[in-house]
């Protein structure tokens, strides 16, 4: 009850400044991945996945997706509600505070 209103994330900061630290949170979140030029490509973590390549991560930009599934997502705030099960506010919050930044900017 305490915590910021969807009003009060300012979204767009945490995602740019997340973008600007995709590397770490990349290699963090999914760890058994590799960086092929600008993007990263791991397993996805939430199916049987056996071989990489079909998961895959734009450093650049954060979006993401997983060419087997259809899941995707267009920055690394929707990566966290997806890999933790999240929704959009709480997997702000949780990357804010991950990267040390104010929610609300």
């Amino acid at each position: 009850m305490g915590g910021p209103s969807d009003n009060n994330i300012d979204f767009a900061r945490i995602a740019t400044v997340a973008v600007q630290h995709s590397d770490h949170i990349v290699s963090r979140w999914l760890p058994q991945g590799r960086r092929c030029g600008d993007e990263w490509v791991a397993l996805n973590p939430k199916r049987m996945d056996r071989r990489s390549g079909s998961f895959k991560v734009n450093l650049r930009t954060g979006r993401w997706a997983d060419f087997a599934t259809g899941d995707r997502g267009g920055d690394l705030i929707s990566l966290a509600a997806y890999l933790a099960n999240l929704s959009q506010s709480d997997a702000a919050v949780s990357l804010a505070n991950m990267l040390g930044i104010d929610v609300d900017g």
